[in-house]
């Protein structure tokens, strides 16, 4: 036996009295929403495939059909087999990031490995031991750990309470060099939304920088598909903006939106950034030609919007205690173990739905996390209401 098995394994037996142990399922991907575990198809609703890019079989094949000896290597090769900054810097990095940059109108982009990489490394790499770093009470685990890896000051103001948040600039702003305000714009396991004009607002009158992670909301929101901050007009003023591919563009990596003195300086001070192998050739060719789609793709929006409002009423309908108000749609359940066994009973119907229960979301909060795409129609949730209000009792 393992010297490490006698201590962990009362504390996996205990995780899984409290219904809070985790397992992995191996999955299969099959058309438009849908997922294959052990040869039986589900609709998938714990996925972030927004769009339902992930899942096009015909833009998959129209990708590989530039695929010949000639690209192979350059745009389809499998590895970097280095970090950027020694051999893995494809020149394909430098027209993303200037796509990117192009888009959002800003002086730079910064592309990482993951949106993880992203928060898990940019705040520790800006934020000195005068710093103060204040983040909403709900920001997602990878923000809550670049925050411990940062020298500052941390402190996490009530969710989505921006009178709390300038009550503690008002008494804490003096005290420190720099004060970075830390934000989700769509919150992952809430599916609620950021008042981003009020939080400029903030960030203006108190000289703040404001980091915005708009990994749930690329892709989904804005006239081009850019995010909230696009959709509220606000992009100029936010300092870092980060996003991901893999959610809505159907890929790997994450991005920071910037300038061009905050990318040169996160390239020599961002720790994921330095000592990761870069992401292969063939993701960020993949990265490149999504990219271009997603400001054209209104219909698909429109579409997800429209399905998430009429599930939501639906839901409410039947008297459950339903969140959010995006494509990301949590019915509080409470406890854990029910949460398990609602999941379950959806299942068993041919629902992929996750219980999110503790440490992801706070105690006594477990939920059905009900995550739409625009691969779905309305006949595909037609009969999802009654079924979680049954699964739920």
């Amino acid at each position: 036996m393992n010297i490490l098995d006698p201590y962990l394994e009362p504390q996996l037996r205990d995780l899984d009295r409290q219904g809070l142990l985790r397992r992995l399922v191996p999955l299969s991907r099959a058309d438009g929403a849908a997922i294959v575990e052990g040869g039986r198809p589900f609709l998938n609703l714990s996925g972030n495939d927004y769009l339902g890019l992930a899942a096009d079989r015909e833009l998959a094949a129209q990708f590989y059909r530039r695929l010949d000896n000639d690209t192979i290597l350059d745009l389809f090769g499998p590895g970097a087999s280095a970090s950027r900054l020694m051999t893995g810097n494809s020149g394909l990095y430098d027209r993303l990031e200037s796509r990117l940059a192009e888009l959002y109108g800003t002086g730079a982009a910064l592309v990482f490995n993951s949106g993880y990489h992203c928060n898990s490394g940019i705040l520790p790499a800006l934020a000195g031991k005068e710093d103060l770093i204040l983040a909403d009470k709900l920001c997602h685990a990878s923000l809550i750990d670049g925050m411990r890896l940062a020298r500052a000051k941390m402190m996490r103001y009530r969710h989505l309470d921006y009178d709390q948040l300038a009550d503690i600039l008002r008494s804490t702003r003096h005290r420190h060099d720099r004060v970075f305000i830390v934000t989700e714009s769509i919150f992952s396991m809430d599916g609620d939304v950021a008042d981003l004009r009020r939080l400029t607002a903030l960030k203006n009158r108190f000289q703040c920088v404001l980091y915005l992670d708009e990994a749930h909301a690329v892709g989904v929101l804005g006239p081009r598909g850019l995010g909230l901050a696009e959709q509220e007009g606000v992009t100029g003023d936010i300092e870092l903006l980060i996003g991901t591919f893999g959610k809505a563009l159907g890929g790997l990596g994450g991005f920071a939106v910037c300038s061009a003195v905050t990318a040169q300086y996160l390239i020599n001070r961002a720790r994921p950034l330095i000592y990761s192998t870069a992401l292969p050739p063939v993701c960020l060719n993949w990265l490149l030609f999504v990219l271009e789609r997603i400001p054209g793709l209104v219909e698909e929006r429109r579409r997800l919007q429209r399905l998430a409002a009429d599930l939501r009423r639906n839901l409410v309908n039947l008297g459950l205690t339903v969140g959010g108000a995006s494509h990301i749609i949590p019915v509080i359940v409470g406890d854990s173990k029910r949460a398990l066994r609602a999941a379950d009973r959806l299942r068993q119907q041919g629902w992929w739905v996750t219980a999110v229960r503790p440490p992801t979301v706070p105690a006594h909060t477990a939920r059905l996390r009900l995550s739409l795409s625009a691969a779905m129609d309305p006949g595909d949730l037609s009969l999802l209401p009654a079924q979680v209000a049954a699964a739920v009792q």
